[in-house]
């Protein structure tokens, strides 16, 4: 499941919609008839750019070599009132939590969420109206119908923000991917030195009775972060769409545990106060070098209102726990 260097979670492609059919001048003749009236037909529409949600994907990778999508233009109206034939739509298959943003002026457009759900990205031109329309009393026929309305070409954004029920938050080597590569079959890439991840792993997480969930590492945080220090900011959207967000302190650390977890939960607080809403769990990692007095004794120093959990993944110690208390959380907040 690791995303490794597949995982993009940014794209920016250049998007033409098709340009509408122009409208049809044509006045009817038969055999029968040398003067007769208004009959031509509506151009077709030009065809869509639509996103559309698909659970089955993870990444935005497959279109990262698409730079221009391009929709096909619409055929114009014709006689007997006949309308052209719409433009066939593009229709671009993205993950779930996909944003889609104006690139030229960051606004955000929409977001996909839901598997099958689909939204217009870059809207076609509409057809002509053919001549039948134009007909009055006084203007029997008119010999004139509206050419089609071009289509679009801009450049737009899609960003994927990851899904995930729990989102590992701390500061590089906290031993977030170490935990996710035992907890689950990811398998990311793991260094003593800082931003080894340098995108989020997702990880399936097993649970008993054959249940499971999806954790995601998100890569180091530093001070300084929510302000675009680093890599932080652009990593740090992915924690807004956990719904349980596990704070990680090593042991080890040269602060003190409350002082790190004041540091990190002060980066998220200035990022999007929001995040300050969700359920928050503590882990204190790297414990199998602890011996028992002194975690009793850390015990004390812990910050308040926040439930802990002392957890060595390499000794696999107080894991079992830890899936119990990230399961109950996950579940109480759904």
């Amino acid at each position: 499941m690791s995303q490794g260097s597949n995982f993009v979670d940014y794209v920016k492609i250049c998007c033409r919609s098709g340009k509408g059919g122009a409208g049809s001048a044509h006045l009817h003749r038969d055999i029968r008839t040398s003067t007769g009236g208004p009959d031509g037909g509506d151009g077709g529409r030009g065809g869509h750019i639509i996103l559309k949600g698909n659970s089955q994907f993870w990444t935005l990778l497959h279109l990262k070599y698409r730079k221009h999508i391009i929709a096909q233009d619409g055929q114009p109206g014709s006689s007997g009132t006949s309308s052209g034939k719409f433009g066939k739509d593009e229709i671009l298959d993205v993950p779930l939590g996909t944003i889609a943003k104006d690139a030229e002026t960051g606004e955000v457009l929409f977001e996909i969420t839901e598997d099958g759900e689909t939204k217009i990205l870059t809207a076609g031109g509409r057809g002509g109206l053919g001549n039948w329309h134009f007909k009055t009393p006084t203007l029997q026929t008119p010999r004139f119908a509206q050419p089609g309305e071009a289509g679009k070409e801009e450049w737009m954004v899609l960003e994927l923000k990851v899904l995930a029920d729990v989102g590992l938050v701390g500061f590089p080597n906290a031993g977030k991917s170490t935990l996710l590569s035992v907890l689950s079959a990811a398998k990311p890439e793991i260094a003593d030195y800082p931003f080894t991840t340098l995108v989020p792993n997702l990880g399936i997480v097993s649970y008993r009775g054959g249940k499971s969930f999806v954790m995601a590492d998100i890569p180091g945080i530093i001070e300084g972060a929510s302000k675009g220090k680093g890599l932080g900011y652009r990593f740090l959207r992915h924690i807004e769409r956990n719904s349980v967000l596990l704070f990680m302190v090593p042991a080890d650390t040269h602060r003190t545990i409350t002082e790190e977890y004041a540091i990190l939960k002060a980066e998220l607080q200035d990022y999007n106060p929001e995040l300050m809403q969700k359920p928050h769990l503590l882990a204190i990692t790297k414990s199998d070098m602890l011996d028992e007095e002194l975690v009793a004794e850390m015990k004390k120093e812990l910050p308040k209102n926040i439930p802990a959990i002392f957890i060595s993944s390499v000794a696999q110690k107080g894991l079992t726990e830890l899936k119990d208390m990230l399961w109950e959380s996950i579940n109480s907040e759904a």
